[in-house]
């Protein structure tokens, strides 16, 4: 799954660490977890965000099929900000990553400047799976000489989720076929936000512009340039990208309409948003309506939707499996890193989370195309999503996209605040590339 940058509190920050710091000697040392492929094996496996990536169940059936391995989980509930700190440093430093780690879309380009410190799955037959990847799924976890460093788990197909009650109220249609057709296009999604605005003077529209920024670029680019602040050959192009400022300037728009709740994406306000509803619509990859289960509660059952999104396709979030090279059971990693990443357990992923698989076969599997959420009013999420899937187009990201994003969406955070757009755009064009260098 993936997430944008959660920024927590210093204090939660500082346990996770100490909790990280803890557990990290089991991968790097020769105490009793570094035997033989014989006996006993403990596997740690690293993962980020509120709700993990539903592997839970995968691992037990593992552990049934491998007795002798055993697995640790680490890292839900831990922001993909802090999560990607911590393993770059782990990976630097040779030590403390755990046997499988993680990698979102937006960081695995970083990392194939390291690819000698994973293994090349290829070696531990990973080539041998290549059609069981989306072909763009497969070449992001590719580095350009050919080693595998990871293999797909889920990607971010698009969706927009509403709250059904907020629109009947506000005397917009609450049905998803008929809110879908509400706005083709992002200038009719802002269009049909006034109206909802001009209703409703209690609740805000969208959850943050820094949501509906990165959704808007992320299918901007996919039908333009094909890349966002870096090009294919990973120079900085933030201000010479026009679907950036395209992107940046429907944000502003947004903004000045008075739609937004400028709340910041993962952040306790965000997550309380939810609880009280105080937003009517959020840009909703996959992945995202587990977070929306997890947050709102039981209380919102039935009141949320899922709609088609705005223009035709998109992409937000989607990771990777791999095998750092500290790992003293590499070749059990590998084992486990292929089956969670199969069909089967990206089915599995699928039906705990709802984290859209990267598998052709897992895509057309019954258990995907007839699955529907009942917490989302019955959605047909199987056919919403992997519509949406069928229309990606694959945006490159560069080896700091999240440094440059971040710098991006300090300034939308600071129009929101009611700074000057233009100037803000000065200073994201600043800071982007001071991040990016």
């Amino acid at each position: 799954m993936s997430v944008p940058t959660r920024r927590r509190r210093f204090a939660a920050i500082a346990l996770a660490s100490v909790a990280l710091l803890a557990t990290a000697t089991g991968c790097g040392d020769d105490s009793s977890d570094s035997g033989s492929s014989d006996g006993p094996v403990t596997l740690v496996v690293d993962v980020f965000g509120d709700q993990g990536f539903g592997y839970d169940e995968l691992y037990r059936q593992y552990e049934a099929d491998h007795p002798n391995v055993k697995i640790q989980e680490r890292g839900k509930g831990l922001g993909l900000g802090d999560y990607n700190t911590r393993l770059t440093q782990q990976i630097t430093a040779g030590s403390g990553a755990g046997d499988v780690v993680a990698l979102e879309e937006g960081t695995i380009v970083q990392f194939y400047a390291q690819a000698d410190k994973f293994v090349n799955l290829a070696d531990h037959g990973a080539n041998d799976l290549k059609g069981n990847f989306l072909p763009w799924k497969w070449e992001q976890g590719t580095t350009p000489d050919g080693k595998v460093l990871g293999l797909g788990t889920d990607v971010g197909s698009m969706a927009l989720c509403y709250r059904s009650d907020l629109f009947s109220a506000a005397g917009l249609p609450s049905d998803r076929e008929q809110v879908g057709a509400l706005w083709p296009t992002w200038d009719q999604f802002i269009a049909t936000g006034r109206k909802f605005a001009a209703a409703d003077r209690k609740h805000k529209f969208v959850d943050s512009a820094t949501n509906f920024y990165n959704v808007v670029l992320m299918q901007t680019a996919g039908a333009g340039t094909g890349y966002t602040y870096y090009d294919k050959s990973n120079k900085l192009v933030i201000g010479e990208n026009p679907d950036v400022k395209a992107s940046y300037d429907l944000t502003t728009t947004m903004i000045a309409a008075g739609l937004s709740n400028n709340l910041q994406s993962f952040s306790n306000e965000w997550n309380a948003g939810f609880k009280n509803g105080t937003f009517a619509t959020i840009a909703c990859p996959a992945w995202m309506t587990g977070v929306i289960k997890g947050q709102a509660g039981d209380a919102a059952a039935g009141k949320w939707d899922i709609a088609k999104a705005p223009g035709n396709g998109g992409n937000w979030g989607g990771s990777f499996l791999a095998v750092p090279k500290s790992s003293k059971h590499a070749k059990e990693a590998a084992g486990l890193a292929k089956f969670l990443t199969s069909s089967k357990g990206q089915i599995e992923a699928f039906k705990k989370l709802g984290n859209l698989p990267s598998s052709p076969q897992a895509l057309a599997d019954p258990a995907v195309v007839d699955a529907t959420n009942d917490y989302f009013s019955k959605a047909p999420i199987g056919k919403i999503f992997g519509a949406g899937a069928s229309e990606l187009k694959p945006v490159y990201l560069g080896p700091k996209n999240n440094a440059v994003r971040t710098a991006v969406e300090n300034s939308l955070r600071a129009v929101e605040q009611g700074k000057s757009a233009e100037e803000q755009w000065q200073a994201a064009l600043k800071n982007g590339a001071a991040a990016g260098k």
